[in-house]
């Protein structure tokens, strides 16, 4: 059995690198140096010890790896496991992970059979105390550092044929382990953001007069793509309470700068946007600013705090709350502790009956977040058979029914809010957008959720959608004018929500840009930008690179460039 293991520790690790040689699109030497070079490391680490059991075990963090990528493989058709991927380990509560396992039971079965009796045979092996014969691995010590050789003029040769290759970047599991350093020099900078953000001030003031009544929310969408709003043109009636609610403005070529919550969610509370991400952290939140210019602010959460910059911004508030983690005492399991986004409500109606002057309140879904059943009450959907869930292309018309369902969910939540800020008969407004949109096996890809390093049309285009009440429109024309003429032009949610909340909040700051603000008439259009997963700006033309993406761009009118 020692030499089986010897030979299937190299022979299962390597998988990871000849499945990326396929779905990665690798030129000729690039493929070659990405199977040569890691097989004949691993292949010498394998001979340094007489103990294969031992060796194997050792190299418990690449098995760790291996099997996380062929997962990913499973479910995004590419990439290689990014930094955002190990920061959602840590911000992502178990909650959606149980969620999430219990529909890639195909991917999670195949690492199990091959990854589990490698484990299994290391450690009888070692127990055994089997020892493999010195001149077995001499010999193959020999071979493996012929095949390294090999591999770093391979290496050299890809560098030569292809300026844009780099080690740290295409060469696995160099890559993720790069990925690995970058994802903890981000935790400790995310640790350190109280410290560093302690003596930030936005300088904010209101423009509007001290003793009119005014109250504003900002309303965080979860995993809502705006290709299933029917009010941007969806056949199905999705939204039908918006399209007849009086004040709503949509924005239609409308794109996120981010697929993944830790990032997008915060981008959209502050400043920070692609272009100058690094602001984040030692910057405060929108909530800060609508507190120095006399607002009383709220925030309510039906996610789980994650000690993230959404939990960070979200506590700034003078209220806070995290309703699951209010009722985590009650439930006793991720079932129970289900909240729909609905039972923020009450709160609200709450704090308007409070009757203060100035309100500012920010609501954080959990919108159209899979598993999509368990985002709306047994009962009120609307497209049948929602079942059954189980992440498979073959079950998208029951996927599509409870994904959709979910929308029309959030039609009623924010109908309710403008119907509650309309009674109020003040200077009022909402906006809303969501972080980032979703994949629900739309094409011949057959991708599924969010969050790959590469991401897809279906994960770019969101909703964004302002209301203003009768009174707020009486007394800000020039906002409501803005507003209407700004509906049809190129936004960056993660750039223009910030900014636009302020200006609807008649609030000026120092970090104020108008020409971000879809509700200023010096709004002017950036060119698309997309935080990557080294946090670094790039076209979204040079990101975004399969063909199905561009038709639906074409197809919903959006310029990419």
């Amino acid at each position: 059995m020692k030499k089986f293991l010897y030979w299937a520790a190299i022979a299962t690790l390597i998988i990871p690198n000849i499945a990326l040689c396929f779905t990665e699109g690798m030129g000729f030497w690039a493929s070659l140096t990405n199977v040569l070079l890691p097989l004949s490391v691993l292949w010498l680490v394998m001979s340094l010890s007489r103990k294969p059991g031992k060796t194997v075990l050792w190299l418990f963090i690449f098995i760790f790896f291996a099997a996380f990528q062929i997962v990913l493989l499973y479910l995004f058709g590419r990439s290689i496991i990014a930094v955002d991927m190990f920061l959602n380990l840590v911000t992502t509560n178990p909650g959606e992970v149980t969620e999430l396992l219990d529909n890639l039971v195909p991917a999670v079965s195949t690492v199990v059979i091959i990854y589990v009796p490698l484990i299994v045979m290391a450690i009888i092996s070692l127990r055994r105390g089997d020892r493999l014969d010195e001149v077995f691995l001499k010999r193959q010590r020999r071979y493996a550092s012929a095949g390294i050789v090999a591999g770093v003029v391979c290496l050299g040769a890809t560098y030569a044929a292809d300026r844009d290759y780099r080690a740290t970047t295409d060469l696995y599991p160099l890559n993720v382990c790069y990925n690995v350093v970058l994802a903890v020099d981000r935790t400790v900078k995310t640790a350190e953001y109280k410290e560093a953000s302690a003596s930030f001030m936005f300088n904010a003031k209101s423009t509007h007069p001290k003793d009119s009544t005014e109250v504003y929310i900002m309303v965080i969408g979860e995993t809502a793509r705006a290709l299933d709003f029917s009010l941007y043109g969806y056949n199905r009636q999705t939204t039908p309470m918006l399209e007849k609610t009086d004040g709503i403005v949509a924005f239609n070529h409308v794109l996120t700068e981010s697929n993944t919550t830790h990032k997008s969610v915060p981008m959209l509370l502050s400043a920070a946007c692609a272009e100058d991400y690094d602001r984040i952290y030692r910057e405060k939140g929108i909530i800060t600013a609508f507190k120095e210019a006399g607002f009383h602010t709220t925030f309510i959460s039906n996610q789980k705090p994650n000690h993230s910059f959404i939990d960070f911004f979200g506590e700034e508030a003078d209220d806070w709350v995290f309703i699951k983690e209010n009722g985590k005492a009650e439930a006793e399991d991720d079932k129970a502790d289900c909240h729909p986004d609905a039972d923020m409500l009450p709160m609200v109606k709450n704090i308007l009956a409070k009757g203060r002057k100035k309100e500012f309140i920010v609501l954080h879904t959990y919108g159209s977040h899979f598993n999509y059943r368990e985002r709306y009450p047994a009962g009120t959907g609307r497209f049948m058979p929602d079942s059954p869930s189980e992440a498979e292309a073959k079950n998208r018309p029951s996927l599509l029914n409870a994904y959709d369902n979910t929308i029309s969910y959030t039609d009623r939540l924010l109908a309710t809010l403008t119907k509650m800020l309309s009674d109020k008969g003040c200077a009022a407004a909402l906006l809303y957008t969501s972080d980032h949109g979703e994949n629900i096996f739309d094409d011949d890809r057959h991708l599924f959720l969010h969050a790959s390093p590469v991401p897809s049309y279906y994960e770019l285009h969101v909703p964004f959608i302002v209301y203003t009440s009768t009174s707020y429109r009486r007394q800000f024309p020039a906002v409501a004018e803005a507003l209407a003429a700004n509906r049809t032009k190129a936004v960056a949610s993660s750039v223009s929500a910030f900014h636009t909340m302020l200006t609807l909040g008649g609030i000026t700051t120092r970090v104020l840009n108008d020409s971000l603000s879809v509700a200023c008439r010096k709004f002017t259009p950036r060119p698309r930008r997309y935080l990557n997963d080294h946090n670094e700006a790039v076209p979204v033309n040079k990101i975004v690179r399969d063909r199905l993406d561009y038709v639906m761009f074409r197809r919903e009118g959006i310029i990419v460039r």
